[in-house]
């Protein structure tokens, strides 16, 4: 959310702002409904004021027995004006807040521009994809010829998007998840959060789902809405809040199931398990101080790179361009593993820094030596635990179809190294 001040102070650093979005200039206009609020509103002041003096005047009159219906007939068409001011400066408002709502995020200077995801940066790579010496099967392929991957009852179910995983391979999935939240909480300082993965209007605005993802979002009957992220939950556990500043930084983390319409993805990984309506995902949450989030989303970056480098996965670090990047972020780094039987790399973890977009719709704030201000959030995915399941099993698999688990999984698989037919 932008702050209308931004714009009153430098209307062409906005506009400049927004065209690295691709967006046409909008400053002007919205300064121009600004200003005709605050001639409405100043309006209003003074006719309350007016009305106010002819309150007392009508008072003292009739104590002294005067005729004042020259006055009351005075307050009573300035009643009239002050209800049309009324709706005057509650209709400009309104539009100013629902179009600055719609508004994306400033871009870090860094940022690189770009039309799209073929303008985006490696940075750095880690780990290089192997020649295991026979032709790599995709997952699902993997998946089906052991037994434990069923996409056809999934979809007697539920409709396509889903899948079943069954035996062994369901417990690989549970066990990714299990070890990417002890990682995260014994050794990189979050806090295990369990929340609701079902939420109101003013989350999911406050994470800037709404209003521009209404369409990508499943909603309740009763008007909840069932999360994309547990981010939305996780940052919204401040939201309304003027907090200390001796508690930040908040590091919290959840493992929640998340639930996608995949709007606009028709045709897109229609095989296997990489774009589902439901999947399973561990979130980073960061709520700090704003002289700390540059240094916090590398750090949050680090903690999901740790991941990928414990279970052995080639992955790439990437810089989104201008046209890549989310709405709300001002800079994001994907994380891109390796995945040998696509031959490509796919994105597993996003980690954004949105400064103080998220905290001013959600009017997070925190009171330090210089009075109050906004906190700067950040969000990650530390990682996608279906994502990270095809990782492994598409990176260590073997030529007989078997899958080789990674030695940190092993213990969450009652000693397994092996899954096979």
């Amino acid at each position: 959310m932008h702050d209308i001040r931004t714009l009153r102070a430098d209307a062409a650093g906005f506009d400049a702002g927004i065209a690295r979005r691709g967006m046409a200039p909008m400053a002007d206009a919205i300064l121009a409904k600004d200003a005709a609020r605050r001639t409405a509103q100043t309006a209003l002041q003074e006719k309350q004021a007016r009305r106010n003096a002819l309150s007392r005047q009508i008072g003292e009159g009739r104590r002294a027995k005067q005729d004042t219906s020259s006055l009351e007939a005075e307050a009573t068409a300035i009643g009239a004006d002050m209800t049309a001011l009324e709706v005057e400066v509650s209709t400009l408002d309104r539009e100013i807040f629902d179009t600055l709502a719609a508004i994306p995020n400033m871009l870090d200077p860094d940022v690189p521009d770009g039309a799209d995801e073929s303008a985006n940066v490696v940075l750095k790579q880690v780990g290089q994809p192997r020649d295991l010496g026979f032709q790599p099967k995709q997952h699902f392929e993997l998946g089906e010829a052991l037994g434990m991957m069923d996409f056809e009852t999934a979809a007697k179910l539920a409709g396509a998007r889903f899948t079943i995983l069954r035996g062994p391979l369901a417990r690989l999935e549970r066990a990714l998840g299990q070890y990417m939240l002890d990682l995260h909480t014994t050794q990189h300082g979050y806090t295990e959060t369990i929340v609701p993965t079902l939420v109101n209007d003013a989350a999911m605005f406050g994470t800037n789902q709404l209003p521009k993802f209404r369409e990508d979002s499943f909603q309740t009957t009763d008007g909840r809405w069932l999360i994309a992220t547990s981010e939305i939950p996780l940052t919204n556990t401040v939201a309304g809040e003027i907090l200390p500043e001796a508690v930040l930084p908040i590091r919290i983390t959840a493992l929640t199931d998340c639930f996608r319409s995949e709007a606009g993805s028709a045709g897109r990984d229609t095989r296997g398990m990489l774009r589902q309506h439901q999947f399973r995902k561990v979130e980073l949450v960061s709520i700090v101080h704003p002289d700390h989030s540059v240094a916090e989303q590398e750090r949050m970056t680090g903690c999901a790179e740790r991941v990928l480098e414990t279970l052995g996965l080639p992955f790439r670090r990437v810089v989104l361009s201008s046209g890549d990047t989310g709405f709300g972020a001002v800079r994001t780094f994907d994380l891109e593993v390796w995945l040998p039987g696509q031959q490509a790399w796919r994105e597993i973890s996003s980690c954004s820094n949105t400064r103080a977009f998220q905290a001013r719709r959600m009017n997070a704030r925190f009171r330090g030596a210089d009075g109050v201000a906004h906190v700067h959030t950040l969000n990650g995915s530390g990682v996608a635990v279906g994502r990270a399941l095809i990782a492994v099993m598409e990176n260590h698999q073997q030529a007989d179809g078997s899958i080789l688990i990674p030695e940190p999984l092993r213990a969450y698989m009652g000693g397994l190294d092996v899954i096979s037919k």
